[in-house]
Order: C-alpha cells, then sequence, then structure tokens
C-alpha cells in the first residue's frame, strides 16, 4: 500500500508540475500576443536603409525608398490591388503577414538625375559595367538585409528586409527583435 500510494503521490506530483508548466507558457503567450504592432521602422533597418542610400550615392547610384513601415491596412489595400482590378498583383501578403508591418523591410527604386524612378533591374547609369539595381542589392546584403528577388515563390525586386531570425508567424504570435 505504501509504495503504491507513494507511486500515486509521485505522479500527482509530476500532474501538478506539467500543470505549473503549461499554465504559465499560456499566460507567457497571452503576454506576447498583447504586443502591439510597431508604428515605425525598426531603429537598425531604419539606420541601415540611410548607409545603404549614402553608399549606394558613392557608387553614382541615387535610390529612392518607395516605403517602409506599413500599417496592416495599407497593406491590406496592397494585396487588393490586381484582385479586385485589372491592375497587377504587386503582393502575396495580407495585413499582418508582410514584414513591412512589422518595421523590418523597406522598398525601392533607381532615381534619375531627371527625377523620374525606374525599377529597371538592367539599368546602369553610373555606366561601370553592372547593373545599378544588383550593386544596391550587393550593398544591402553586406548591410544584412535580404532580398525579394532572390525569393523562389514570388520575386519581389524592391523589397529588402531584416527578419532577425523571426518568422511572420513569431512576428503574429508577437515576439519582436531587440531594439538594440
Amino acid at each position: 500500500m505504501t509504495k503504491r500510494f507513494l507511486k500515486l503521490f509521485g505522479i500527482l506530483i509530476i500532474l501538478f508540475i506539467i500543470g505549473i508548466i503549461i499554465y504559465k507558457y499560456s499566460e507567457y503567450q497571452k503576454e506576447l500576443s498583447r504586443q502591439p504592432l510597431p508604428t515605425t521602422l525598426h531603429p537598425l533597418v531604419a539606420k541601415k536603409k540611410d548607409i545603404l542610400i549614402d553608399q549606394a550615392s558613392e557608387k553614382g547610384i541615387t535610390i529612392l525608398i518607395t516605403d517602409g513601415f506599413r500599417t496592416v491596412e495599407e497593406q491590406d489595400a496592397l494585396y487588393a490591388r490586381g484582385r479586385n482590378n485589372d491592375a497587377a498583383i504587386v503582393t502575396n501578403a495580407k495585413g499582418g503577414e508582410s514584414y513591412h508591418n512589422y518595421g523590418l523591410a523597406i522598398d525601392f527604386a533607381i532615381k534619375l538625375d531627371n527625377g523620374s524612378v525606374i525599377w529597371d533591374l538592367e539599368y546602369d547609369g553610373n555606366e561601370n559595367g553592372q547593373s545599378d539595381w544588383l550593386e544596391v542589392v550587393a550593398i544591402a546584403k553586406e548591410l544584412g538585409f535580404s532580398w525579394g528577388g532572390d525569393w523562389d515563390h514570388f520575386t519581389d525586386n524592391p523589397h529588402l528586409q531584416m527578419d532577425f531570425g523571426l518568422s511572420i508567424r513569431d512576428l503574429q504570435k508577437g515576439h519582436r527583435p531587440d531594439t538594440e
């Protein structure tokens, strides 16, 4: 009887500890899910964006950041483009599914001397025999950005992001990269 009682008591203790762990984990998940969405670019992304602009300029390339932080509503409007009219589809990400919504992505274009903006991957405005676009991408990668042009499923040539090792699912659950 004593061995049986001790065994049962041990099992109850283990179940109690498992219950506490599950409760604490669920509280942690609830706290994470209450994390507000950012309202600006992440400080490191903003800093690297400025460095990218400067380093591209040093190569004779002027870039324009065409997009940075995007609200969920702005993302949903972008997602609707090309789905509810004759325009081209520009994204497969709904609101909350884009790194832009978490301040971790920027889009760029090449700005010409006459002020017009182009998205031409072959343009060589600085006449060094290399695509200006790909020169900017190389700088961005050196700065820690990943490029949407490398994606297999949906290439997004203007897109640069820093995910800090976090997936969209992580971000949706409330995980955020450090701001330091």
